[in-house]
């Protein structure tokens, strides 16, 4: 059974950050801080892989829930995944349209995670990016793990990022500790790691930022997001 509401709330909320330009504004690629943040992410991401042997990536069938305008799929295709095997989905069909447009190579279908257009055991990986940060209603958190777990094959993984702590200053989103992410997948084998600077101050340290951000990244109440593998048992 869908969430109607929460469905409404979340393209309400998505529709206001575009009409914000928050994601070319605090995200833009020009930022020095930004690109230490994908930088950090990317390195990180081929370890979790290479330690959990899943690399190569060439025969994996790869799933990305919420997969904006597919910039992430793309990521793996330069990683050495075949574009036959890249499948993305998300709840607003602007953000599919302009995937399409920009990857015609990858299957993208507009579609409400708590009902996956897949049959089950399809996916090696399935990719969640600051997904379940924006879900503020548990039974919608609750439909869209069941249906990750149904179309993840057994000893697949989920490739999580997201959010470990509240934001304050968005009331939109909310924290993923390491309890709320296991009673989300409990039989999961969690391998998780906090990274990531603090996000607004990444983005101001100019000119220093290839000094400062290793340093100050290092520091782990400073680092803002939980990046790992959940791998199914």
């Amino acid at each position: 059974m869908e969430s109607p509401l929460e469905v409404q709330r979340l393209r309400s909320v998505y529709q206001e950050y575009t009409g914000r330009g928050l994601g070319s504004s605090k995200w833009s690629s020009s930022n020095r801080g930004n690109e230490a943040i994908i930088r950090e992410r990317s390195q990180k991401t081929l370890d979790c892989l290479q330690n959990a042997g899943l690399l190569p990536l060439s025969e994996r069938r790869i799933l990305d829930v919420g997969c904006g305008a597919g910039g992430t799929l793309a990521t793996f295709k330069d990683w050495g995944a075949k574009p036959q095997n890249l499948f993305g989905v998300d709840l607003l069909p602007e953000r599919i349209q302009r995937a399409q447009e920009r990857y015609p190579e990858f299957t993208f279908q507009q579609a409400n995670a708590e009902s996956l257009p897949f049959v089950g055991d399809s996916f090696d990986l399935v990719v969640l990016f600051t997904v379940f940060t924006s879900i503020l209603d548990p039974k919608m958190a609750t439909n869209i793990a069941r249906e990750i777990s149904r179309v993840l094959r057994r000893a697949g993984a989920i490739l999580w990022y997201d959010f470990r702590f509240n934001n304050p200053f968005n009331r939109h989103v909310r924290g993923m500790t390491r309890n709320s992410i296991s009673q989300l997948f409990p039989d999961f084998d969690s391998r998780l790691r906090s990274i990531t600077l603090f996000p607004p101050l990444a983005r101001h340290m100019g000119q220093m930022t290839d000094i400062l951000y290793p340093a100050l990244a290092g520091l782990p109440f400073l680092r803002t997001h939980y990046l790992g593998l959940l791998i199914k048992s």
